[in-house]
């Protein structure tokens, strides 16, 4: 491994289990354990356990700490109440995403935000520069390890550890402050896979404890550790976008598919204006969803042609997943070809693939 990446705290706990480590985003993390599609169809049947360690955490206070935010934002976090917590997006002058981040309100004046990983150093950078307000973002991504439980069995294996009225009454997109074991831990109820379950952010030592302790009450549940790429093939299943593929700098927050989180009324930051333009009139792109029709996987970058011949856009993400159990992808195409039903061509391997335009999600639970 390359000497310069960097090490959740279970790294170790990754190696005793069995995980296949590899490197992502700047980071040792495991792609798989017992296997992808085992790990993929534990989340959706029982549970599976994430290190999500390597996600950023800002925390920003002050009088004008809303404010701030709302400044560089495309969402209303007037609506956020002490508890819940807001998906929203960094927008930049050209109405791309910085990133996509979620805003946990503690207080009026107390806020915490979770970033990607790949993009922690440029977000809160971005934060830094743009801040006009008596707001102060300070980076504490040193200080929390994170876990992610997913799956229909979340409720019932986090219950073992606080309580069951304490687990069945959290909303989702809520959060509380809780013990674990005598460990001081923020519960969200969040996820990236489609599935009921929880986000839980540690100090950054008593990450291990709290893994072996949901592993350990989580056995009789089914819960299994899981990796990347069942969290990859997961989330593609739900539509969930990801950083450097359905989102970028370069893709409006509409063309994206996040038109529902722009708030014309709240959205202020330079880039606003082309968002609400093209959430009223259409934007040139559009996130569509797409089934394969011929053999063959479709790949990000993957070029999309019509029937005609006119290339029109180009894969983001594509893979065949196990719940859905077809080939499929998400693409960023020209809006006039991404009706559903529409019939296109993917060039994969040098070979032109038939597909379709069907509805999003590919997946979403009862």
């Amino acid at each position: 491994m390359d000497n310069n990446l960097q090490r959740t705290p279970l790294y170790e706990n990754h190696l005793k289990l069995g995980g296949k480590v590899v490197p992502f985003a700047g980071w040792e993390l495991p792609v798989q354990y017992s296997g992808v599609i085992a790990e993929h169809q534990a989340v959706r049947t029982r549970a599976g356990l994430f290190d999500v360690s390597h996600m950023g955490e800002i925390v920003v206070t002050g009088p004008e700490a809303e404010r701030a935010i709302q400044e560089m934002t495309c969402n209303d976090l007037g609506v956020l109440v002490d508890g819940k917590a807001q998906y929203n997006a960094i927008i930049n002058p050209q109405g791309g995403v910085v990133d996509d981040i979620i805003v946990y309100r503690f207080g009026p004046e107390n806020f915490f935000i979770c970033v990607n990983a790949a993009n922690t150093t440029k977000d809160f950078a971005w934060f830094t520069a743009h801040n006009k307000y008596q707001a102060s973002f300070v980076n504490k991504s040193a200080e929390y390890g994170q876990i992610a439980l997913q799956g229909p069995a979340a409720e019932r294996i986090l219950s073992k550890l606080v309580g069951l009225q304490r687990a069945k009454v959290l909303p989702y997109f809520h959060f509380m402050c809780a013990e674990l074991c005598a460990v001081d831990a923020i519960i969200a109820r969040t996820g990236y896979t489609g599935e009921d379950g929880f986000e839980i952010f540690l100090p950054w030592n008593k990450t291990p404890q709290i893994w072996e302790e949901l592993l350990a009450v989580g056995a009789a549940e089914g819960l299994i550790p899981c990796g990347l790429g069942a969290r990859d093939s997961l989330r593609l299943e739900a539509c969930y976008p990801l950083h450097g593929h359905e989102l970028g700098d370069e893709i409006s927050a509409i063309e994206s598919g996040l038109g529902w989180i722009v708030k014309p009324s709240k959205c202020r930051s330079p880039g606003c204006q082309i968002l609400v333009k093209q959430k009223a009139e259409g934007a040139p792109r559009s996130l569509a969803g797409l089934f394969l029709d011929d053999a063959g996987i479709a790949r990000h970058a993957d070029k999309i042609f019509s029937l005609e011949g006119e290339e029109v856009g180009y894969v983001t993400s594509g893979t065949k997943t196990p719940t859905v159990n077809r080939a499929l992808a998400l693409a960023l195409i020209k809006s006039a070809q991404a009706q559903k039903g529409t019939k296109l061509l993917i060039e994969v391997r040098g070979k032109k693939l038939a597909a379709h335009v069907v509805a999003r999600p590919f997946y979403k639970r009862s």
